[in-house]
């Protein structure tokens, strides 16, 4: 594989439910010197602090110096308060904390057919044998094909200048040209995207079957 520069890549994720796959992501990253892990793992930031200051960690220390997020979508990662934060962190053009582009990948626990290609080329490199694309899908659509994706993406995926690919983990995980390519422009695109910040972020953690608590904007 052609050596290019390594982006700094943020890895969002369910920590307690999905470390292994995270684990192996960035090991089979590294390994092939794809990106560099600049994420935040189990034990970097206290949990005695309180949730602004995690905020502001995850935002200047972490996501200031990274270009990709990847968010590693598992069965319960939209539930999750931090994964929407550094999901929306990642989205904001800020005069020091500049906007990253974003990647989902459906972990194999959600075990989704579907996928979307937004970067140029990608359908001919990632799916080169895929006849049936279907473009304009609604809210419903997109929420009944990625149950298991935050709103935030969702939002993201309706917004018309916004480039978010999603990708199945055996897609990426398997052929390591594949990953290199979704990262790379990935990066390239994030300067033309146009995200959808209206969705406050969330103030807690929910599961299934448990009423999601939305309460006003979180001054950020």
């Amino acid at each position: 594989m052609k050596k290019l520069p390594l982006h700094n890549t943020f890895v969002s994720y369910h920590h307690r439910n999905d470390q292994y796959y995270k684990d192996e992501f960035v090991r089979f990253g590294e390994s092939h010197g794809i990106f560099r892990d600049w994420s935040v793992d189990t034990g970097d930031i206290s949990e005695e602090l309180d949730s602004q200051t995690i905020r502001r960690i995850i935002r200047d220390d972490y996501l200031r110096s990274s270009t990709v997020t990847v968010l590693l979508a598992g069965r319960e990662t939209k539930y999750r308060k931090h994964v929407d934060w550094e999901l929306k962190s990642s989205m904001i053009d800020g005069p020091k904390n500049k906007r990253s582009g974003i990647l989902v990948i459906n972990l194999p626990t959600v075990n989704c057919p579907y996928f979307t290609a937004a970067h140029e080329g990608e359908k001919a490199l990632l799916y080169p044998h895929e006849k049936n694309w279907i473009g304009g899908l609604t809210r419903a659509e997109y929420e009944r094909r990625y149950p298991h994706l935050p709103e935030r993406i969702i939002d993201n995926l309706l917004a018309p200048r916004v480039k978010i690919s999603v990708v199945n983990w055996d897609t990426v995980m398997q052929d390591p040209i594949k990953l290199e390519y979704l990262i790379r422009v990935t990066a390239e695109d994030r300067h033309y995207c146009e995200y959808d910040l209206s969705r406050p972020m969330r103030r807690n953690n929910h599961t299934p079957g448990v009423r999601a608590t939305i309460a006003a904007p979180i001054r950020y």
